[in-house]
């Protein structure tokens, strides 16, 4: 038996409680489910991966780790990360496509990446591909729908000043006027240079989508993110197509095909593929290549403390979200210098989990 092979699997879930209070046109961010996994081979070597959720539904995806995929883990080996995918993947078939069991694979891959970084030596983003050194970073906390113009002024100026290189802020008022309104303060506040997106989180109609972009073009918006929901790409290609603001998507997509829809169709200027909810770093790295070959930017959704690896990896890269994630329950912090995230370069994933404040904050 090699010293590869897979001996046991743990599953764990752990409640965070977000940083701030995050809102946006669709939800409020109650808390954040984290699944965490550690596969651990017959040598002694143990990688760690996770996936989340935000708000529910953690459980049910690691009744799914637990009762039907760990234990067909054991025995295969660690190195081969394609083969492991596709088996649990097939072992699912009667619910893949879809969010739970794309949570679950993630949480088990990142932990075979975490595993063949480790093995080797080398940190995610050089392992994965090493195409930059560093990226731009953009801020999301500082932009949620609930707070007031003068408070967004306020944060984005801070982020501003911090160095950063844009910020996003979520829109989905009543009218709107009210959301340009307040872009347009904002766009006051930090002149013309400073990148700002903004964020539907999937709420406008296309029709609404279409009138709503026109009022972004004069304030030069660098992407107008998830107008629509997710299932409907002939409407993100038509507003694609309406307008000169680039639409972005991904976060809400679970599968590998689903992006390859978007980007046939003309309907994705922006790529946010994210790690946990299209299946891990397997698919993930699939997609970005996709988006490269169809000349398309990917600048990832969330995860932060992972996708700054894995943005650097790939020539498509284009920028790191700042929406901090796994501080409760890590020691390790993320190097941002002059605006830009430094990816780690220690063995693995680069993340450094704080055992003690998981055990504290374990529920199953």
């Amino acid at each position: 038996m090699p010293s590869t092979t897979i001996k046991q699997v743990d599953t764990r879930l752990v409640d965070i409680e977000p940083e701030t209070l995050r809102t946006d046109a669709s939800q409020t961010f109650v808390r954040q489910e984290t699944i965490l996994v550690t596969v651990e081979t017959e040598d002694g070597l143990r990688g760690t991966g996770y996936s989340y959720t935000i708000g529910t539904g953690g459980s049910s995806v690691l009744a799914l780790l637990r009762d039907h995929l760990a234990a067909g883990l054991v025995g295969q080996d660690a190195r081969d990360i394609e083969g492991v995918w596709a088996r649990m993947l097939a072992s699912t078939r009667a619910t893949a496509f879809g969010v739970l069991t794309s949570l679950a694979l993630a949480a088990v891959d990142t932990a075979l990446w975490d595993l063949r970084c480790l093995r080797a030596g080398e940190p995610l983003w050089r392992l994965a591909g090493g195409a930059h050194d560093r990226l731009p970073v953009y801020d999301t906390e500082g932009g949620w729908l609930h707070l007031p113009t003068d408070a967004l002024v306020e944060n984005v100026s801070a982020a501003q000043a911090r160095g950063l290189r844009g910020a996003k802020l979520k829109i989905g008022k009543p009218t709107a006027g009210e959301d340009a309104e307040r872009l347009a303060a904002v766009r006051e506040a930090v002149g013309p240079a400073f990148e700002l997106m903004v964020d539907a989180n999937q709420s406008l109609t296309g029709a609404e989508a279409v009138r709503r972009a026109r009022t972004y073009e004069p304030l030069d918006i660098a992407w107008f993110e998830e107008p629509m929901p997710a299932e409907d790409v002939a409407g993100h290609a038509r507003l694609a197509r309406a307008t000169t603001v680039p639409v972005a998507v991904g976060e809400s997509m679970y599968s590998a095909g689903h992006f390859a829809e978007y980007l046939r169709a003309g309907a994705a200027g922006i790529v946010q593929v994210d790690v946990a909810r299209v299946g891990g770093i397997t698919p993930w790295l699939k997609v970005a290549h996709a988006a490269e070959a169809f000349n398309v930017k990917v600048a990832p959704h969330f995860l932060m403390e992972l996708h700054a690896s894995l943005a650097c990896a790939v020539p498509a890269g284009l920028y790191v979200e700042h929406i901090p994630q796994l501080g409760a329950i890590t020691t390790s912090e993320l190097v941002i210098e002059d605006g830009q995230v430094v990816p780690p370069e220690t063995p693995g994933l680069g993340i450094a989990w704080d055992e003690d404040a998981i055990a504290e904050l374990r529920v199953a």
